[in-house]
């Protein structure tokens, strides 16, 4: 019996090396599952980019070693050719961009939008402009557009002497409408500010848009003023603007202060129109 327990007694530096091998054992075990030894992703990953860099130098090196000579024939810049791109002075950059903004399914129309795809320059663009050629269809919208902005340089004309006549010739706008505008610039005694245009009744704001393109206030009307220091309560009542309770506002204000001595006093008043200060001012003077 003592000759079997001294097979498994240790003495203490027994022991320890005992404790500091399966230590180790241990950290070697966890190291194992838990750090990735494999650098296959890595490998996979370089392998990739030299595949795509040897690829994209062999085609360099094709299209410098056989250069094609091209005829100056009208192109669709839409389907430009890798080989025919590089001829013409495009770089790789450039024709990268191009080929990327086809594989969007989408085109090229203009010659602007050819440079503004591509990112080549001013001059390389005025030597390769003459040989694009584009779709019929193409070539018929830009003329569309083209005549469009030169209608929109129409001569403006003084929308305080326009006629009915004259305004129903604005798309959109008809006979009732245009005798509204005219019965406003009436009442205004002329328009004296573009803006005055959106406040016609039931005038679409669109449309309102729309003759300001075409009419504008040429000459502003020559508005007789009251004095409102000496006009009636019943003349000052029918000014643009102003409506009875405002009209009694004012006299009240003026009562207090004897006479109005500046237009601006009026601010003062409470309750009064801030934002309609300078259209009422129009009609309205203190000497």
């Amino acid at each position: 019996m003592t000759n079997l327990k001294s097979h498994f007694w240790y003495d203490k530096s027994q022991r320890n090396g005992i404790l500091i091998l399966c230590t180790i054992i241990i950290l070697i075990q966890v190291l194992y599952f838990v750090v990735d030894f494999s650098s296959n992703k890595k490998i996979k990953i370089a392998n990739a980019e030299i595949i795509r860099l040897q690829t994209e130098l062999d085609r360099l090196k094709t299209l410098k070693n056989n250069p094609k000579t091209y005829e100056n024939k009208p192109f669709n810049p839409s389907f430009l050719s890798d080989a025919k791109a590089y001829s013409l002075g495009l770089t790789t950059e450039q024709i990268n961009r191009l080929l990327a903004f086809r594989e969007q399914g989408t085109y090229i129309n203009s010659a602007e939008e050819f440079q503004q795809v591509t990112g080549i320059s001013d001059s390389l663009l005025k030597v390769l402009k003459p040989q694009f050629k584009f779709p019929d269809w193409v070539v018929a919208k830009q003329v569309e557009i083209e005549k469009e902005n030169t209608t929109s340089l129409i001569k403006v004309s003084d929308i305080n002497t326009a006629s009915a006549k004259d305004l129903v010739k604005i798309n959109g706008v008809g006979l009732s409408t245009a005798n509204r505008i005219i019965n406003y610039r009436t009442e205004l005694k002329g328009f004296s500010f573009n803006d005055q245009l959106y406040e016609v009744y039931y005038l679409d704001t669109l449309l309102a848009d729309k003759i300001l393109k075409q009419f504008k206030i040429v000459n502003k009307p020559a508005i007789e003023k009251l004095n409102v220091n000496t006009a009636s309560f019943k003349e000052i009542l029918h000014l643009p603007y102003i409506d009875y309770a405002l009209t009694k506002k004012i006299f009240d204000y003026k009562n207090e202060v004897t006479e109005i001595r500046d237009l601006e006093e009026l601010r003062k008043i409470e309750g009064f129109p801030l934002d309609k200060f300078d259209r009422i001012a129009l009609y309205l003077k203190t000497k």
